[in-house]
């Protein structure tokens, strides 16, 4: 099993650097706790790392846009994000929902939560 999590944010150095300045100016409004929660303002957040290294499970990591290219088909599900999705044999299924993620206070509740479904 191969977990794809899924940012709710687009890909590039520019929406980046626009990310820390939202996350610092307006910490309320910032639309992803995915990202939130597994990074801090300039690096990936030293629990989730530790754990992510740690861990026997395969983990892929993609802002939106790279998830909807890579997985282009008519028949995906329009899928809302932050997700975390797994994938066996080619199928994609729903593992951790954008409501959960969303409720989640910080990494080691993402890490529970991931341990939880195992």
């Amino acid at each position: 099993m191969k977990l794809i999590f899924v940012y709710n944010a687009v890909s590039g150095a520019t929406n980046a650097l626009l990310d820390v300045v939202h996350k610092v100016v307006s910490p309320s409004t910032y639309t992803c706790n995915l990202c939130d929660i597994t990074f801090g303002i300039i690096s990936e957040k030293k629990e989730w790392k530790d754990f992510r290294e740690a861990s026997n499970i395969e983990m892929v990591f993609l802002h939106k846009d790279e998830f909807l290219k890579q997985y282009r088909s008519k028949w995906l599900p329009k899928y809302v994000f932050p997700i975390v999705l797994s994938e066996e044999n080619y199928g994609l299924e729903i593992y951790i929902t954008p409501e959960v993620i969303n409720n989640l206070e910080d990494s080691k509740a993402l890490i529970q939560e991931i341990a939880k479904r195992r």
